[in-house]
């Protein structure tokens, strides 16, 4: 099921997916494509912004623009004529979803931490051997270029670049 799902007048719905990258959460141009008299429907407001900053500026902007924004796991529509309880309702659920937001990270963070002590969690395997790495420094030694070298071990140049050192 979408996260967030965009209502256009004579139009079929059309899903969009938010992602982690709170500078595009929902895609290039998504926000753009709405128009005056849609109803953009979003299942929660934590879905559509990390911060309550964001989350305020996003619907105001789609409400300037004559779009709907509505919540649907807390019931709240905004129209551009909203009331300052709203107002208020979108400040304080946008907080307690940015506390809560952030309070899982720190869980986590603890988490990773007490599992790095006692050696279960040992995060990424490296993406190169160290007998890799020492073949590649001899490589380079020998004047072989890092992108074709990157390319034939199917590593970034980054990756490579942080195995030689």
């Amino acid at each position: 099921m979408p996260l967030a799902r965009l209502v256009v007048p004579n139009i079929e719905a059309h899903g969009f997916f938010l992602s982690n990258n709170h500078q595009q959460p929902l895609g290039p141009g998504a926000l753009e494509y709405l128009r005056e008299g849609d109803l953009f429907l979003v299942h929660s407001m934590d879905r559509l912004a990390r911060s309550v900053d964001d989350l305020r500026k996003i619907v105001l902007d789609l409400t300037k623009k004559g779009v709907h924004v509505q919540f649907v796991k807390e019931n709240l529509t905004f129209t551009g004529a909203d009331s300052p309880m709203s107002n208020l309702l979108l400040s304080l659920l946008g907080a307690v979803a940015e506390f809560e937001r952030s309070m899982i990270r720190e869980r986590q963070r603890e988490g990773i931490a007490l599992a790095k002590k006692a050696g279960i969690y040992k995060g990424r395997k490296p993406s190169l051997t160290p007998a890799q790495v020492a073949e590649l420094r001899k490589r380079v030694v020998g004047g072989e270029k890092k992108t074709a070298l990157a390319a034939e071990y199917r590593i970034s140049r980054q990756t490579l670049y942080s195995a030689l050192g």
